[in-house]
């Protein structure tokens, strides 16, 4: 949404000219925030931004972009029911990351206790590296974003679950600011949501598929 905002002028009809700049993970958009140099922050409720939080920084969720849980659950190709996963052995990238956090939801869900289940989390680093590691079977399973997990798919692995369709409640990707920021600056915020929310609704009509595709 923030790609597509930008690239239709969303943000320019609102009076802004945001520059959008993607960093490698939390911490360091976090450290961004916390500098000043960043005004808005988009991601999920994970360990990073609800660690910042309880550390003391005064960011605050100021929107909801997805509002559950979303990305594929990938495993071996012998693995065909969560109840499978016992015994096995699951990636992740880091422990109390997102990618762990999401892979205890998804288990959670379905009912699996890591200590009772046997089930042994491996970290192996971030998701091209799970990736491989699912094709070379040194894990059995996995949480992946989308389109790490359509990769992991074409090299032999199988979805176990879409876990958008399973309907996990979660605050995925949203938007946050500083407190201070949002108080000294109200109407900035709400204009910069204002695009936001056209973005999305744009990308929900079918006949702008093409100019989304562009974006991506």
């Amino acid at each position: 949404s923030l790609f597509v905002a930008k690239d239709q002028g969303f943000f320019e009809e609102q009076g802004l000219d945001p520059q959008i700049v993607q960093v490698r993970n939390g911490p360091i958009a976090i450290s961004a925030l916390a500098a000043g140099d960043a005004n808005f922050y988009a991601a999920p409720a994970t360990g990073a931004t609800l660690g910042a939080m309880a550390g003391g920084l005064d960011a605050v969720f100021i929107a909801g972009l997805i509002n559950k849980l979303d990305g594929y659950f990938v495993v071996a190709p012998k693995i065909q029911s969560p109840a499978d996963l016992k015994g096995k052995t699951v990636g992740v990238q880091s422990i109390g990351g997102g990618l762990w956090m999401f892979t205890m939801m998804a288990l959670n869900h379905w009912g699996l206790d890591l200590k009772r289940d046997n089930i042994q989390l491996r970290v192996v680093g971030d998701q091209p590296v799970i990736v491989q590691a699912l094709a070379t079977r040194t894990v059995d399973g996995a949480f992946l974003s989308y389109t790490f997990g359509t990769v992991a798919e074409h090299q032999g692995s199988r979805i176990l679950a879409d876990l958008a369709k399973v309907d996990i409640p979660y605050q995925g990707t949203g938007i946050l600011a500083r407190r201070g920021f949002v108080e000294k600056s109200p109407e900035l915020v709400e204009r910069s949501l204002k695009a936001l929310i056209k973005a999305v609704a744009f990308i929900k009509e079918a006949e702008n598929k093409p100019a989304v595709m562009r974006t991506l």
